[in-house]
């Protein structure tokens, strides 16, 4: 595993790989074999046979994910294959996890979630979403969740500058929303997405915010790393997360008007 991380060319990585892809094999067929004597009734005691039932149970879903990353692995370093996103394991034991995000050396995986909030500083919808969608593809989901649960398209929207595109804004701008402020401009013109510069500024700072308090839910609340296990444990926990937050907000606001 070292080798393969600190690999100086693809030809050593290859080599690397095809070692580990050997050893995971021989693990593998180990495991088949005591999959094999776990059923056998004439080895396991009576007294013992539903626990070595479950462990059987519980090695045959190992096993089968394992395989899945034998493959997936075989057809992308091996064969050169280009292996899409959704059909590869990253995680034995949270086979639900994604990949979200890749650094020069380091890749991150989890799920991508999506926030809403306004002037209240509460935040006031969350999506946990599936794969890695691009941003540029949420902007017009976002905004539909909004009306759905609130009954109108608001007034002013500030997005997060990887929702940015012409298309997007055309389409919020066809909703009735007056101005739409992208955090980076990407090629569009301010007075073609405010009305006016002035407001523009007032939104982009008011995005400004929203991102400290993003900061603040994974400061404070623990949404920088979900510890939960399974996928609905971890929406449990990203709403968890969510709720405390506009908890606390609800009460700082009912101690600063009681003051």
């Amino acid at each position: 595993m070292l080798g393969v991380m600190n690999a100086k060319s693809k030809k050593a990585r290859k080599e690397q790989y095809q070692d580990l892809l050997k050893v995971t094999n021989k693990t593998v067929s180990y495991t088949h074999h005591a999959i094999s004597l776990l059923e056998d009734t004439k080895l396991i005691p009576p007294g013992l046979f539903d626990s070595a039932q479950d462990c059987a149970e519980e090695l045959r879903d190992i096993v089968t994910l394992a395989e899945k990353v034998i493959d997936q692995t075989v057809r992308r370093v091996i064969n050169g294959e280009s292996v899409p996103a959704s059909e590869k394991i990253v995680s034995i034991f949270e086979p639900h996890t994604d990949i979200i995000k890749k650094d020069r050396r380091e890749t991150f995986y989890g799920h991508k979630i999506c926030l809403s909030g306004g002037a209240s500083n509460l935040i006031t919808d969350c999506i946990i979403l599936d794969g890695n969608p691009a941003d540029t593809d949420l902007s017009d989901r976002m905004l539909e969740r909004h009306k759905e649960i609130y009954g109108n398209y608001p007034l002013k929207t500030a997005l997060d500058g990887g929702f940015a595109s012409k298309e997007n804004l055309r389409s919020a701008k066809g909703k009735g929303i007056k101005d739409v402020c992208f955090a980076k401009k990407r090629g569009l013109k301010e007075e073609d997405m405010c009305r006016s510069t002035w407001v523009y500024k007032r939104l982009r700072r008011f995005r400004a915010g929203i991102e400290s308090g993003i900061s603040w839910l994974k400061r404070s609340f623990g949404l920088t790393r979900c510890t939960w296990k399974t996928l609905e444990s971890f929406k449990s926990y990203v709403w968890a997360s969510v709720v405390s937050a506009n908890l606390l907000t609800l009460a700082r606001s009912e101690i600063l008007a009681n003051t």
